[in-house]
């Protein structure tokens, strides 16, 4: 059985929920990537972009001028590199430059040019489902569906199957009910075959589960519950803010699944 792969994330943002403005200069993003390595993060996510509720667009010159130097920077850790981003002229530049992951919130239906990228490239991409919560049948169907659908591009595209990664999009365009019901029903997901990351780390539903009004960086160990429910459903991969943590919770869990 493969381990549980925990990606740490790595915001170089003025603004993300949870540590924005902390490592938005090379310094502090080089020295905290040093951090999850030493923790045992077997990817880390760089993004350029926030994905808050309620966050601005920036231009494409601005997440290059963020994610560039960072990447460049990190590119002789013993890790392997994700970057978050939708577009894929900058899927493009990260990939040159040696990262081997590109994690896509809108799974390539921002742009229809992101699966040529990284199948040139022989990459690895996260397809995660968003939208704009104004569904037309429940949630569950929508996400296969639709999640289903733009894998298929990217085989159709040039990328490996498994190079494909599936996630449910914890935190976006769901109710707090809705993900609850993908929470229970994350086996779905897993049964199509393909590798699923799940990303719960800090958000809303940590909050809802423990009955609101708990501050952002008080919701590790809940979201370190997430990952074992996650890994008992059957997912490949965590994306995870206190990589420490939940690299423990999962190398147990991994462990045990082996007696």
């Amino acid at each position: 059985m493969s381990k549980t792969k925990i990606m740490g994330i790595l915001n170089v943002t003025p603004d993300s929920f949870s540590d924005g403005g902390s490592y938005n200069n090379v310094d502090k993003a080089r020295a905290h990537a040093e951090k999850l390595v030493e923790d045992g993060a077997d990817i880390i996510d760089i993004g350029g972009v926030s994905t808050r509720p309620g966050h601005s667009e920036v231009t494409l010159e601005e997440e290059l001028n963020r994610v560039l130097p960072v990447v460049e920077a990190l590119k002789d850790l013993n890790v392997q590199l994700s970057v978050d981003t939708y577009r894929s002229e900058v899927a493009f530049e990260v990939l040159k430059r040696g990262v081997t992951m590109i994690n896509d919130q809108w799974a390539g239906l921002y742009d229809e040019e992101m699966f040529n990228v990284v199948a040139k490239f022989n990459a690895e991409i996260v397809l995660m489902h968003n939208g704009d919560g104004n569904r037309t049948q429940p949630v569950m169907e929508e996400m296969l569906l639709t999640l289903l659908k733009q894998a298929n591009k990217a085989e159709m595209a040039g990328i490996k199957e498994r190079h494909i990664w599936l996630d449910p999009g914890i935190g976006f365009a769901k109710t707090r009910e809705e993900e609850r019901v993908v929470m229970s029903r994350l086996d779905e997901l897993v049964a199509t075959g393909y590798n699923v990351l799940l990303a719960t780390s800090r958000k809303r539903l940590i909050n809802d589960l423990l009955g609101n009004n708990v501050a952002v960086d008080q919701r590790d160990e809940a979201t370190g519950a997430t990952t074992a429910f996650g890994i008992e459903k059957g997912i490949h991969a965590v994306r995870v803010h206190n990589v420490q943590m939940n690299k423990r919770i999962a190398q147990t869990i991994d462990a045990l699944k082996e007696i």
